[in-house]
């Protein structure tokens, strides 16, 4: 692809290989260090001067020194004069502050907020026989928009699981709304780190009389014990996008499934080059 080039930080190289590769390219040459003192460096193997640059860092691993390092990356770009620098950043950091009186917006430049609903459709479809017969939940109130979408494009019912939250990372009290018996119930949510909501869900929907569960995650952090909550949970499968690495995770839990991102992003990157709609991408899985 003519006068375009992608570059992966260190967050999450393979990724960044089957983004690359989705758009018929190879990743470009880039070196990321640090001095003696901490400090990032970076050195670009090859030229961008003139080019659209795409550079993939994700919010996962060394959090903070991954998105210095992508802010250096991005200086360096406009510097080598980079006609366009776009971040593609898979799992965006920091979001989890989203309660308005901790974190506001703060975009003065174009974004482009991409959505996992259409690959989770399709896996859906794909891996679990008896998709008609689910019923999708959502383990907090917060979430309840997003299970109503997928739920309406399923043509199945909902659920919502009430919860009291007294600590950021943890769940205390919790009340199903809707009926999941006999019926196989889809937890769906954005982001997992200890698993002990989407854990102790399960056991609320095995309660409530469910017949089979899974769990969708759009960003798996699974952290701590997390992975021996799972591989000790009720679920059936607990399926994740590739956000975030998840290879050793994989060894660790074989119910851990994976949902690739890949191909959207790579469309995301080809539309944004070619200056034609990304939100296409909003509710179609790419060919």
């Amino acid at each position: 692809m003519a006068n375009i080039k992608v570059f992966s930080g260190s967050s999450h190289p393979e990724l960044s290989r089957r983004i690359a590769a989705g758009l018929g390219t190879q990743l470009g040459t880039v070196v990321t260090t640090k001095f003696n003192n901490g400090e990032t460096r970076v050195e670009f193997g090859e030229s961008v001067r003139g080019e659209d640059v795409y550079i993939v860092q994700s919010g996962c691993g060394e959090i903070n020194d991954n998105l210095m390092e992508l802010l250096v990356m991005v200086d360096a770009c406009k510097i080598a004069s980079a006609s366009r620098v776009t971040a593609v950043i898979p799992c965006f950091p920091y979001a989890r502050q989203d309660k308005k009186d901790k974190l506001g917006g703060f975009f003065d430049i174009p974004v482009d907020n991409l959505y996992a609903e259409p690959v989770i459709l399709k896996w859906i479809k794909e891996n679990i026989s008896d998709w008609k017969n689910c019923t999708v939940v959502s383990p907090d109130a917060g979430g309840a928009k997003r299970v109503t979408s997928i739920a309406d494009k399923l043509n199945v019912d909902f659920a919502l699981i009430h919860k009291e939250r007294k600590k950021a990372d943890k769940a205390d009290r919790m009340l199903l709304v809707g009926d999941v018996k006999d019926r196989v119930a889809i937890l769906v949510d954005d982001m997992a780190d200890t698993c002990g909501t989407i854990c102790h869900a399960a056991e609320q929907l095995i309660s409530a009389g469910a017949a089979k569960i899974y769990a969708i995650i759009t960003h798996g952090i699974f952290s701590g014990s997390a992975i021996s909550c799972i591989d000790s949970s009720r679920f059936e499968a607990v399926a994740v996008t590739n956000t975030i690495p998840q290879d050793d995770n994989i060894k660790q839990c074989s119910k851990i499934q994976i949902i690739d991102v890949a191909i959207v992003l790579a469309e995301a990157i080809r539309r944004t080059h070619n200056g034609e709609s990304v939100s296409y991408l909003f509710n179609n899985v790419p060919l």
